[in-house]
């Protein structure tokens, strides 16, 4: 049977809405499938429940029921539903909610244990109730429980020593009244607290934070007579993201004392097994070895697997957890870091930090830059904001905090007034992005046909092109054979059709070899050797790492890719391609995420009305945790 034909089965509100788009034929087919489980007969509850199965699919943890009509129309193919879901017969809410406080999918069945359902009203929100699937409930409760639980003490430290070490580790002392040092903090934050959120955007010295953590943490340890070595893991949820983390750290080991360090994804860290009843070989009952554990690249952490890691972390292990709030979160359901960042506070007040920083907190509190009285109460809970762009200011830093904000205006108005690092193009205006790839490419092959591995790396590094869509007219399926076709007919690539791999080709990496350190979403260039084979050269901190290209587990050529895809990377130049501003795809976090991939130059194709509707549309993610 297929899926269409199981959406059929459907009747009423569920038939009219996955008709319009609203409920996908899987949707309709869990809510009766737990209906008849469970033998529940309210058109109102069954409907509720398919749009909780709707949410999780989105990527909310639950369903905030009273903003039922504002989960909108998928996007998942490659045309838009011309329905718009304001004129569709949305049921009284009041009555959904009814119907759902006397469920037996909420509240139990005689027919059995099956209770598949929660329906929770939160404490001290206006929001109303949130509608869960059982699963994703208890996940959330035990990232609650275990962060209030490591939130109630705070680790012994010498306060004397930690001060003497900041001073190693951040010797540029900030003046009385100027804005305090947020790297400082955050470090001086993580060496007096069991866990610590460092939230920052692109350039804001994230990385250079986690490896001065780690040193001060180290030096604590060394000081301690008899001591043994503090063991530390480093983990991305990616393996790029982790191969980053890892040359980033290395690259500053020798200046401040770190020792080699090792860093994995989350799936190696716990010890993920094929097969096994409990998945993952660490959890609550064989916690992780590890004294200090860095989780980078946090955003990208779903509930799911935040709900394996919390557990799995000993109390009396420091963890620290990084990443850009802002940013698109998880394919999957939750965005726990947004979530911690814009959430209630756990935990309990920091004497031992107050030691550490003494009058530097007091001192920068009337700084216009200084800390808010939110600031200071986000860090009773271990949360600590880098604000500071260090690798690239100017109007890009502006642009992404007028978006971050909200503020269309004056996005636009930068945007139109155009400049060295910022331009607006209508989406047939494609002359520089054509320009732009022909520059990029040439420079790669002609350093690749060189042997110049580096060369070519940092050539294709100076452009990308980012998509919103997979699909479509503005999708990375057409500009990507757009671009192709732009570099054959220039002749740039002269061996291209001498056989699958030639010098200058640009590849994205699509599936991951932990053995052969090839990680998805890796990107790379084929270069000449020496002795006139071709070799892989991916990027890894100041070295490439060059192998076979058969030793791909999947591979292809690209041109462009999706924003989603570039999370973490960095360009010079970056080449925005946006869709329509009925594009539920287009949200603020979306254009935020692809404007902070730039170093130089971030050049926009879209309209005013996609720019403006991408701003005022966020990424709608319930959860509870922010309650």
């Amino acid at each position: 049977m297929t899926s269409i034909q199981l959406a059929q089965r459907g009747t009423g509100l569920l038939q009219v809405f996955n008709a319009a788009g609203v409920l996908a034929a899987a949707d309709v087919h869990v809510a009766l499938r737990l209906g008849r489980l469970g033998r529940e007969q309210s058109e109102a509850a069954l409907f509720a429940t398919a749009l909780a199965v709707r949410a999780v699919r989105s990527g909310s943890v639950c369903l905030e029921v009273r903003r039922m009509h504002e989960i909108g129309v998928d996007a998942e193919g490659t045309e838009e539903s011309s329905i718009d879901p304001a004129t569709l017969p949305w049921p009284d809410v009041e009555a959904v909610i009814a119907a759902l406080r006397v469920s037996p999918l909420v509240c139990g069945s005689p027919a059995g244990p099956l209770r598949p359902l929660r329906l929770v009203d939160p404490v001290g929100s206006d929001a109303g109730p949130l509608l869960y699937l059982d699963r994703y409930y208890r996940q959330e409760e035990t990232i609650r429980a275990a962060l209030t639980e490591r939130g109630a003490s705070h680790p012994m430290v010498d306060a004397g020593l930690i001060r003497r070490e900041l001073d190693r580790l951040f010797p540029d002392r900030v003046a009385a009244g100027e804005p305090p040092d947020r790297q400082r903090l955050a470090a001086a934050l993580a060496a007096t607290q069991w866990t610590t959120v460092i939230a920052g955007g692109p350039g804001t010295g994230k990385t250079h934070t986690i490896a001065r953590v780690l040193a001060l943490l180290v030096a604590h340890q060394d000081a301690v007579p008899g001591a043994p070595a503090l063991r530390i893991a480093l983990a991305a949820p990616t393996g790029k993201a982790a191969a980053r983390l890892q040359e980033s750290v290395r690259e500053q080991a020798g200046d401040i004392g770190l020792p080699d360090l090792t860093a994995a994804t989350l799936h190696r860290l716990l010890g993920w097994q094929r097969g096994g009843a409990g998945r993952f070989r660490h959890n609550e009952f064989n916690r992780l070895p590890y004294d200090v554990i860095v989780v980078d690249e946090t955003s990208m952490v779903s509930l799911t697997m935040m709900s394996r890691l919390l557990p799995a972390v000993r109390p009396d292990a420091r963890l620290v957890l990084v990443g850009d709030p802002d940013q698109l979160a998880s394919v999957d359901a939750g965005a726990v870091l947004a979530d911690l960042v814009a959430g209630p506070v756990l935990g309990q007040e920091n004497p031992a930090l107050a030691q550490v920083l003494g009058a530097e907190l007091g001192a920068s509190a009337a700084h216009p830059d200084g800390l808010s009285t939110r600031e200071r109460d986000r860090l009773r809970g271990g949360i600590v904001r880098l604000t500071r762009g260090r690798r690239f200011g100017g109007r890009i830093a502006e642009l992404a905090v007028a978006i971050r904000a909200g503020d269309a205006d004056t996005a636009l108005d930068l945007l139109a007034a155009g400049g060295d690092d910022l331009s607006l193009h209508t989406p047939d205006d494609i002359a520089e992005v054509r320009a732009d790839v022909l520059r990029a490419s040439r420079a790669a092959t002609e350093a690749a046909i060189a042997g110049d591995a580096i060369g070519a790396l940092t050539a294709l590094e100076s452009h990308r092109l980012l998509c919103a869509h997979r699909q479509g007219p503005y999708g990375v399926e057409r500009w990507d054979r757009l671009a192709g076709g732009w570099v054959a007919a220039a002749g740039i690539n002269s061996e291209s059709g001498t056989g699958h791999w030639y010098p200058g080709q640009p590849l994205l990496v699509t599936a991951n070899d932990h053995e052969a350190r090839i990680y998805n979403g890796d990107t790379g260039v084929i270069v000449r050797a020496p002795d006139g084979t071709l070799r892989a050269a991916l990027q890894r901190g100041t070295e490439p790492y060059l192998v076979h290209p058969t030793q791909f587990p999947g591979v292809t050529t690209v041109y462009a890719m999706t924003i989603h895809r570039s999370q973490g990377s960095q360009y010079d130049d970056v080449s925005v391609v946006l869709p329509g501003a009925e594009s539920t795809l287009l949200t603020r976090e979306l254009l935020y995420t692809a404007i902070t991939r730039a170093r130089r130059h971030v050049r926009v194709l879209g309209t005013e009305e996609s720019i403006r509707a991408a701003i005022g549309r966020r990424v709608l993610r319930a959860s509870g945790l922010r309650a």
